[in-house]
């Protein structure tokens, strides 16, 4: 009898306090946390990864790392942020949490939750996009959010995972409030999904995923692989209720539009002990010369840094 696929981790491969042996300044706007690893291949092995890091109020902007991900070496720590959470009044005034990549139009596109965080209201979240130019910066797409909220989804909204389908539409799988409180101290965050022939106007077609009320109510960051053989397998991270750490979980689905929820199956867990001993979160899976990798964040919501992993059929 074959062993159970699983993913292999290879170990912690950026942390911001300590990238070098040594502790080095960081830039007021990066000072810590490396959330939402995004990777975008630059040459070769090599890899610049994005991330949103933090300042002294909490408010996330995104910063990068190019890492060879074959020897797990730092290849050059971007100091200057590529892209600041926005002014006073804008919907990513309290921060940019990044999703994924994706291509429309000849233009290449990434996806992230805009923070709001208004005095005398709960934190909440829409989504927008970044212009990712072919040297490699980032620009805000419009200052109105790409999906905000509606009576689809009236709460809030969270971490986009864009794909182009085989018949050139696209599917968008993205986090909604349902409640803060879903009436066991925990809030109920799903995963839905909307379409699109464009990649630029969406149809919101409502959950996704399936929920477990106290099990898995709480979901984050999905990201989503198509196959021809397998279908789409989603990876994400969820918590239940009583105080729950984050896991990364799994799901598959052959459309796309309703999937399977299938929680030991995501063939990841946390360590005894170290960075990742607490919490799993945010994963992105990539595909590199034949192989599938996973970059995921650990204890503290990526104030930890973020490790690699690779997919081990056996």
């Amino acid at each position: 009898m074959s062993a159970r696929p699983h993913w292999e981790k290879l170990g912690r491969i950026y942390s911001p306090e300590n990238t070098t042996g040594q502790c080095k300044s960081r830039h007021p706007k990066l000072l810590s946390h490396a959330a939402n690893p995004l990777p975008v291949r630059l040459d070769g092995n090599v890899y610049r990864i994005f991330y949103s890091g933090r300042d002294a109020a909490n408010r996330s902007s995104v910063g990068a790392v190019d890492i060879d991900i074959v020897s797990r070496q730092v290849v050059h720590d971007h100091e200057q942020p590529f892209f600041e959470h926005g002014p006073s009044g804008s919907f990513y005034e309290a921060g940019v949490s990044i999703g994924n990549c994706y291509e429309a139009d000849g233009v290449r596109y990434m996806g992230f939750m805009g923070w709001q965080n208004p005095p005398d209201g709960h934190w909440r979240g829409d989504i927008g996009r970044l212009i990712l130019n072919a040297d490699m910066t980032l620009q805000i797409a419009s200052e109105l959010p790409l999906l905000a909220a509606d009576a689809a989804d009236p709460i809030s909204l969270s971490y986009p995972c864009v794909t182009k389908n085989k018949d050139e539409n696209y599917t968008m799988w993205y986090g909604s409030t349902i409640a803060w409180d879903a009436g066991n101290g925990e809030m109920l965050h799903v995963i839905n999904h909307a379409t699109s022939e464009d990649g630029q106007m969406w149809v919101r077609c409502g959950l996704a995923v399936p929920y477990l009320l106290g099990t898995a109510q709480a979901f984050s960051r999905p990201t989503v692989v198509c196959k021809p053989d397998k279908g789409h397998e989603m990876w994400f991270s969820y918590r239940g209720a009583g105080g729950q750490k984050y896991r990364i979980g799994y799901a598959h689905s052959v459309r796309g539009n309703e999937f399977e929820l299938d929680l030991n199956s995501s063939g990841i867990d946390v360590s005894p002990s170290g960075w990742d001993s607490e919490m799993l979160e945010y994963p992105s899976v990539f595909d590199h010369d034949g192989q599938q990798y996973m970059l995921y964040n650990g204890n503290g919501y990526g104030k930890t840094g973020f490790g690699l992993a690779v997919y081990r059929h056996g």
